[in-house]
């Protein structure tokens, strides 16, 4: 170990001891101002409880459960601030303040920067440029993990079997398991718009609610294949905090057909309970195919009771972003439209949109590219065909032994995607 990674992992085991020991002294820090590594080591957050149990203890053996810097130790036993328990091989903080002082000055800064709890104690020290609110708002949220999710929904469905057969029906994810952000993200104007729109009444909801405004967050997202309906519902999640229920109307429906009537309304009771959250219901426009092409009275009562209950549902009252998604708007007739209070499109992308999403996939490879050339020449392309052309630009480039993506790649990719759209097209004639 070289005296720069130990000096580092020294500094990591005092974030820890100051952490705890500032933790205990300060009644108003929670979960979230732990940062997801002393959230570990602690055991803060397990089995989804939210409360953290004080005293926060720092033994050696966690320590080493979730920190290779055994090392690190005899040097952390000698410093003049820190007192060691041989009996329990606890660490412990004797003197707060000099321990601070000495951690900055031993090149901490930049773990305070990600760390709530020393932020709440340096913020007012001279020449600690840190803010706390700052970290805080920067810190992953303990609500936004799988495990809280999974507590949540697991507390839901044990109280109703009609509870647990909706969950079957769905896809279920909270905020930090989607990959999809919209940093990520090309939008419109219109979508970043919708986007800041939704935050904020998520944020004023008790000002909305108290004025009796309801019909707001029931939103339909249309555009061609590929454009990015279901990225931005699931950016959306990572954006507002609030896990995503996927639901697709012809899974629904293909279950036992006298069911279905009760699996939508199960299925929207399940989000009003799990709220906040974003209820997607992708390839919203089977809701019209059945309505003109199918006889069967079951189905008919299906989509009924589908409508009913856009109609009652509220983001502002229950909590619940409805979100519809559809590649075929003329397919929706008037009953379905205006149970939206926003139409969102989706076009496919302009030139510029098109460089942006290439600048966007490319920045994360090695990438000899004139992205701008490119654009030009990928008119009619979808995000999703961008994506999928440097997606095969790279294969490319690794099957010839590369990690640097020439344009002879990116020309490959691009012949690719033109002989997908190809037989894709020719697909849609076979039908």
């Amino acid at each position: 170990m070289s005296g720069q990674e130990g000096n580092s992992d020294v500094l990591k085991i005092m974030e820890f001891l100051l952490t705890a020991e500032i933790f205990n002294a300060h009644q108003d820090l929670d979960i979230n101002d732990l940062n997801p590594e002393s959230r570990a080591l602690f055991g803060a957050g397990s089995g989804g409880n939210p409360d953290v149990k004080r005293p926060l203890l720092v033994s050696e053996g966690a320590l080493r459960r979730v920190f290779d810097g055994g090392e690190a130790f005899p040097a952390v036993r000698k410093n003049p601030f820190v007192g060691y328990e041989e009996f329990g091989q606890r660490f412990s903080i004797t003197s707060l303040e000099p321990a601070a002082a000495w951690f900055l000055k031993k090149g901490g800064m930049p773990l305070v920067g990600k760390n709530p709890v020393l932020a709440y104690f340096l913020e007012n020290v001279d020449s600690v440029p840190v803010t706390y609110s700052e970290v805080r708002a920067r810190n992953p949220r303990f609500e936004d993990t799988k495990e809280y999710l999974d507590a949540k929904v697991s507390r839901v469905i044990g109280e109703s079997e009609e509870m647990r057969e909706a969950r079957d029906l769905i896809i279920i994810s909270a905020p930090d398991e989607v990959e999809f952000s919209l940093e990520k993200l090309v939008c419109t104007h219109r979508q970043a718009e919708i986007v800041e729109k939704i935050g904020i009444a998520l944020e004023h909801r008790d000002f909305l609610k108290a004025r009796g405004i309801y019909e707001f967050g029931r939103l339909l997202f249309v555009g061609p294949p590929g454009t990015g309906k279901t990225s931005l519902a699931l950016a959306m999640s990572r954006e507002l905090h609030m896990p995503v229920l996927e639901v697709r109307l012809a899974m629904v429906t293909s279950q036992y057909l006298g069911e279905t009537s009760k699996n939508i309304d199960r299925i929207f009771e399940l989000a009003k309970k799990i709220s906040p959250c974003i209820l997607f219901i992708d390839e919203f426009d089977f809701v019209a195919k059945t309505r003109v092409s199918d006889d069967h009275g079951a189905m008919k009562r299906a989509v009924n009771m589908l409508l009913k209950n856009i109609d009652q549902i509220s983001f502002v009252r229950n909590g619940v972003l409805l979100i519809g998604a559809t590649n075929h708007p003329r397919l929706l007739d008037e009953a379905a439209w205006r149970r939206f209070d926003e139409i969102v499109e989706f076009p496919l992308p302009d030139e510029e949109m098109r460089r942006e999403i290439l600048v966007k996939v490319g920045s994360a490879v090695d990438c000899d590219c004139d992205f701008a050339d490119i654009a030009a020449r990928t008119e009619g392309f979808s995000g999703s065909d961008l994506r999928m052309m440097m997606k095969e630009a790279i294969i490319s480039a690794l099957m010839s032994g590369r990690h640097r993506i020439e344009p002879e790649d990116v020309e490959l990719g691009l012949l690719r995607v033109e002989e997908r759209n190809v037989i894709r097209g020719a697909g849609s004639a076979y039908a």
